[in-house]
């Protein structure tokens, strides 16, 4: 199943990687734009199937920036996430193009919902029911069913968690996540695991995947810093 591609406009560098890593974790291709002038120009690079975009942004506001892209392309689907909730900001977006507007501060899963929508929508004839398979060496994880195959052929069912983990490390693949942006991702604000706890996950991949948990091959803890999976 071909990856969905979003354009993500977000000045604020928290919530921007907050709401990246969400993405990612569901399987999209994210490329994010700080200012104005930026988000039009990644906008002219490529074909988006969606773009979110914040009202108050430096050098050019959300506005005019929609604006823009509607004057060049009225199909890609646009959702406005931003502070500025007034009924008169909403009709203004509205009346600029967009297709959804949320307001700030607001709950990850109803982001994540209205994005699945609004995509879903712009491609009726899109395949939902295919099933995102990864494969690493004699390994494989099934993130429809939370299933998989482990480095001895036995398959073995995991959880939600667990799953959530494996796909934001798989789609970092190669680069050192740290802690702090494991915990915003998979977990939320609203919980506070220890970072023993993320430890404990990483042994248990370990167990599930390495041929020599000794030497793995596949998950790797980076002293101080964070995790990293290799292909």
């Amino acid at each position: 199943m071909e990856q969905k591609k979003i354009l993500l406009v977000e000045d604020e560098e928290h919530l921007l990687k907050t709401i990246r890593l969400n993405l990612e974790l569901e399987g999209y291709v994210v490329t994010t734009a700080v200012t104005g002038f930026e988000a039009l120009k990644e906008f002219r690079k490529g074909n988006f199937d969606l773009i979110i975009l914040d009202v108050m942004l430096p050098e050019m506001n959300g506005f005019d920036v929609c604006e823009e892209i509607r004057k060049e392309n009225t199909k890609e689907p646009l959702l406005f996430l931003t502070a500025k909730g007034s009924g008169s900001d909403r009709i203004q977006g509205l009346k600029l193009g967009a297709d959804d507007y949320l307001t700030k501060p607001f709950n990850l899963e109803e982001l994540l919902l209205r994005v699945e929508i609004l995509i879903r929508r712009s491609n009726p004839k899109a395949d939902t029911t295919d099933i995102v398979v990864y494969s690493f060496g004699d390994n494989e994880i099934n993130f429809i069913t939370y299933q998989i195959t482990d480095a001895r052929g036995n398959k073995i069912n995991i959880s939600k968690k667990e799953i959530a983990l494996l796909k934001l490390l798989i789609t970092r693949k190669d680069e050192v996540v740290s802690r702090e942006e494991i915990l915003d991702a998979v977990w939320g604000t609203d919980v506070f695991p220890s970072s023993r706890t993320i430890d404990n996950y990483i042994l248990s991949f370990r167990k599930y995947f390495e041929k020599n948990q000794r030497e793995p091959q596949h998950f790797h803890s980076v002293r101080g810093v964070g995790y990293k999976f290799t292909d």
